[in-house]
């Protein structure tokens, strides 16, 4: 038997787990609450909910609470109260983040930068009484790293799958009290 094509193999493999583990190791990102508009995976949506900003805020802002009105999400937890600086680590669909919150103003703007496995990804959202009653939420996000790079149009399309799902989950929750 040719032990040759083993051998390549695992020399081949070895390099990629060095990259990797180099990519994970030394990838730095901006301390920034702007989404980088260059950024290989970005999203920018809004949704009218017919409740008020205080109500989608109080929604939207129990991060604990996220597990039980977002179904992509299977983990939430805030490290702290809920202020600029503080973090919280969370898992959606399947990817463990740990992020910190970036703006906190109440019935207004929430927004965190987040780092998971390949990616760094900066999240907005925004809430905006209009003359009705309703609220018109906003949240833009993009996403950068070495995995993004690679996987870029596969994650756009999951992004924004992702980034609907979210928000009508939120109007469903903030309308159903």
């Amino acid at each position: 038997m040719n032990k040759k094509p083993l051998v390549y193999g695992a020399i081949l493999l070895g390099a990629v787990v060095t990259a990797v583990i180099i990519a994970e190791k030394f990838s730095k990102h901006p301390e920034s609450s702007t989404p980088n508009p260059d950024a290989p995976a970005s999203t920018d949506k809004k949704i009218r909910i017919s409740a008020s900003p205080e109500r989608v805020w109080q929604v939207m802002s129990q991060i604990d609470q996220w597990v039980t009105w977002q179904s992509d999400i299977s983990k939430a937890k805030l490290n702290g109260p809920l202020q600029v600086g503080s973090t919280f680590d969370w898992n959606a669909s399947g990817m463990d983040i740990h992020s910190t919150l970036h703006t906190v103003t109440p019935q207004e703007a929430l927004g965190w930068s987040g780092k998971a496995f390949g990616a760094f990804a900066i999240h907005n959202w925004f809430f905006r009484p209009l003359t009705d009653g309703t609220t018109e939420v906003r949240v833009e996000e993009s996403m950068e790293g070495w995995l993004v790079s690679v996987l870029g149009p596969v994650l756009q399309k999951s992004l924004d799958k992702a980034t609907d799902r979210w928000l009508q989950a939120l109007r469903e929750m903030a309308e159903a009290e």
